[in-house]
């Protein structure tokens, strides 16, 4: 198994509510490190704070060296600018108020640059219009293309128009071209040759595509790319000019850890949950209900727990998770369990506060400033 039982051990975990989140920063600080290794050094990396939403994370990873973060909401980029990061892409397309939100958002934080998304050239004269009716001179957004990999999410795809989209963009008198997005999270084979190889075929369409437009006389100043399964392919790339932008792996979670085995990656992130009902022979009833975890994933395929030698996730309701097991009988009615979310990412925006977890002791509090979609702006 890919997790260290003992890691997971809390001293003092009766002071925990449950159910709780829970962050050992030890863990974060490991894979950070990891995936600074991994990604050939601090400044090759843009990492997504979808997963952590959390300031703490963002200054360790500062202090780390990784100085370019990425994000998806104003109020992430908002919690991000608080942190002290500098450089900020939202990797979102802005419509509607966002289009207002994101200029006040360079208003308040004048010495940060912010990135965003564009895939349609309705886009790019929207954001020019309230930029421009702004009449604020001083505000300077960069918009990188955002390319359709295979994913079908967003993204213009390659060819004519997105050539003729980037020549928009790189005329504008009111914003700055940024360069080229390509998030691939689609590859999530668990055959590492063939997911390397489904990798490789979008990445070479790619430069092809990027070499087109330096070769028209376009600037490409960077290539932001990456999810958590093309993250160690693309990194053997080498390229000058590319920001890997993995999210998940800071936390990691049961469903990388199994796919992607060849990943070094620990959970540093669960849930203590406890058992409010054991009347029946190998069950549990446990109060880590789907309100209380990620419920995107499969029933009976949401939570991990190193602490059992197996389970069987039986019936998952609003507050109540029902387990069987054979290791049932070691525990009685209050006894904690620490879980690991099969997805992390949605798990943490869940919680308003995680209980951080220092040498097996609750030491503190961190806040999830990040879960809301508005803080100031």
């Amino acid at each position: 198994m890919y997790w260290k039982p003992e890691v997971y051990k809390i001293e003092n975990a009766g002071s925990v509510f449950s159910p709780g989140l829970l962050i050992f920063s030890d863990l974060v600080k490991q894979n950070l490190v990891e995936m600074i290794r991994i990604a050939g050094g601090p400044e090759r990396l843009r990492p997504h704070c979808k997963t952590h939403k959390t300031q703490e994370v963002v200054k360790i990873a500062l202090e780390l060296g990784v100085t370019r973060h990425k994000c998806a909401t104003i109020a992430e980029a908002e919690m991000l600018a608080d942190a002290g990061v500098k450089d900020i892409l939202v990797a979102y397309q802005m419509v509607g108020p966002n289009l207002l939100r994101i200029l006040r958002l360079a208003q308040k934080y004048p010495d940060v640059e912010f990135s965003t998304l564009v895939d349609h050239p309705r886009a790019v004269t929207q954001l020019s219009r309230v930029i421009q009716e702004s009449g604020d001179s001083s505000v300077s957004i960069k918009v990188l293309v955002d390319l359709n990999s295979g994913m079908n999410r967003t993204g213009i795809s390659i060819g004519p128009q997105a050539i003729e989209l980037y020549e928009m963009i790189y005329s504008s008198d009111v914003l700055n071209i940024g360069g080229l997005h390509w998030y691939d999270g689609q590859h999530r084979q668990g055959d590492l040759i063939e997911r390397t190889g489904a990798v490789n075929a979008g990445w070479d369409q790619l430069i092809r595509f990027r070499d087109q437009l330096l070769l028209s006389g376009l600037p490409v100043p960077c290539i932001v790319a990456a999810g958590t399964g093309s993250f160690p392919v693309l990194a053997d790339h080498g390229e000058p000019n590319l920001e890997l932008s993995p999210g998940t792996t800071v936390y990691h979670d049961d469903d990388m850890a199994t796919r992607f085995p060849e990943m070094k990656f620990q959970p540093a992130l669960a849930i203590l949950t406890r058992v409010i009902s054991c009347n029946r022979a190998n069950e549990l009833t446990l109060d880590v209900g789907h309100k209380a975890c990620a419920a995107d994933q499969p029933a009976g395929q949401r939570l991990a727990f190193p602490e059992l030698s197996s389970v069987t996730e039986v019936m998952h309701s609003e507050e109540h998770l029902v387990i069987q097991t054979p290791d049932a009988d070691q525990f009685k009615l209050g006894d904690h369990l620490v879980a690991i979310p099969r997805h992390a990412c949605p798990t943490s925006a869940v919680y308003q506060f995680a209980n951080v977890i220092v040498d097996g002791k609750v030491a503190g509090r961190w806040e999830i400033v990040g879960r809301d979609r508005v803080l100031t702006i």
